[in-house]
């Protein structure tokens, strides 16, 4: 059992913890059950980031503290997020990181659980009253464009929404409850993240429990594409705090075929801070996640983002980002869809609202065609354009006069 496992998924655990016992290969001396205990549960992966002095970005020398107490030279981190240093290493280890240059002890740390820790502090990139409106109207008209560029689909709608399996949610929110108080701020350029006005925290997830994860969740996304998948990418965990926006995009076209979203967790939100996909037809639909809850999209196809800000006051919202492409076809969205791929669902007939504007999955807009399923924004949103997107950003934001229920856009 992972430390830090949320009490109601203690029952459920990565097939990599779990051994039978007295299994064919046990022995009368026990050597084999104690050489997995000793490399499944004792033997962890940990990471450090060398954030210290961002000016001049000196190396930090790393130092393991033996049973004698002596210091070993165990080499050196280079500077930034690219250069972490993830290493196999025991419960209990101890480390000491020093200044390079002049000898100064920057941390010492002992090793509790998988994870990772910066040394220093990443810079902060909010720019106090800064109007970034210009390179957000030339990003959302660029992703416009780009999400024509895709010609292969796997579904109806272009997402659905799920759940995690419960060994694969308690071990995330174990990482994220052991591994919260290291969080460091996320190494990010553009602006389809409003880091200009509310920093983004980041939790790198070490290599080996990437492949875990990612591969297990690969079946799911499988099933949901109907056709056999590689793992290209996984990230996160990528912590959004009150004021957190994400401009409507789409992912990089040669890897993110098929992806999925993974809220790990939340809390203190005033309002759901709903995931915004546009479907085939560009038809927007506003998605509520809880914890474990998964949102499968073809990213590169399909336009997405949370445009509305996080809401309330210390509100807090974790992802994972795992992404796929058919296996062995890095140029997969030139390929016309296979034979019994369904057809994308444009003409879904008249829509109309029949619940409360501020109602999000469940169904408050009601199509002829029921395929269109339970997430429609009550604001009947449909884009046709790059220009409309950037309205959209404008008008959900916080601070503009049109109310967000007040716009109904033909379906």
């Amino acid at each position: 059992l992972e430390r830090g496992t949320d009490r109601a998924v203690v029952h459920a655990m990565l097939p990599v913890y779990r051994r039978r016992a007295g299994s064919e290969d046990e022995d009368p001396s026990g050597a084999k059950l104690k050489a997995w205990v000793e490399s499944t549960c004792q033997m962890v992966e940990f990471g450090f980031i060398n954030y210290h002095k961002p000016e001049s970005k000196p190396q930090v020398a790393i130092f393991w503290i033996n049973q004698k107490g002596d210091k070993i030279p165990n080499g050196h981190i280079g500077w930034g997020e690219k250069r972490t240093n993830f290493m196999k290493t025991y419960l209990g280890h101890q480390f000491v990181f020093e200044d390079v240059q002049t000898g100064e002890v920057l941390l010492e740390h002992t090793i509790e659980f998988t994870g990772v820790r910066a040394i220093g502090e990443y810079r902060s990139s909010i720019e106090p009253g800064a109007d970034k409106s210009s390179e957000v109207h030339d990003g959302v008209a660029g992703m416009w464009n780009s999400h024509f560029s895709v010609r292969r689909t796997f579904t109806e709608l272009g997402f659905s929404k799920g759940r995690l399996p419960d060994d694969v949610f308690a071990s995330m929110g174990a990482f994220n409850y052991n591994n919260d108080k290291y969080k460091s701020l996320e190494e990010l350029t553009g602006v389809f993240l409003n880091t200009w006005e509310q920093d983004v925290k980041f939790i790198q997830i070490p290599w080996d429990l990437k492949v875990v994860w990612q591969t297990r969740i690969k079946e799911l996304v499988e099933a949901w594409a109907g056709c056999d998948l590689e793992n290209t990418d996984m990230y996160g965990l990528r912590r959004y705090d009150e004021g957190a926006r994400l401009l409507t995009h789409v992912d990089r076209i040669t890897t993110h075929a098929a992806s999925v979203i993974i809220n790990v967790a939340q809390g203190n939100l005033s309002q759901p801070w709903t995931v915004e996909v546009h479907d085939h037809a560009d038809r927007l639909h506003e998605v509520v996640m809880e914890p474990g809850d998964i949102v499968y999209y073809e990213s590169a196809k399909c336009l997405h983002g949370r445009n509305t800000p996080l809401t309330g006051n210390g509100a807090y919202y974790t992802n994972v980002f795992s992404h796929y492409r058919p296996t062995g076809d890095p140029e997969w969205y030139l390929r016309d869809n296979p034979d019994g791929t369904p057809d994308p669902l444009i003409d879904v007939g008249e829509c109309e609202l029949v619940g409360p504007p501020d109602a999000y999955s469940s169904g408050s807009v009601q199509c002829d065609d029921p395929r269109i399923g339970l997430h429609l924004s009550p604001s009947m949103f449909t884009a046709k354009s790059g220009e409309d997107l950037f309205h959209w950003w404008q008008r959900v934001g916080g601070g503009l006069s049109e109310e967000r229920e007040g716009h109904h856009s033909e379906l």
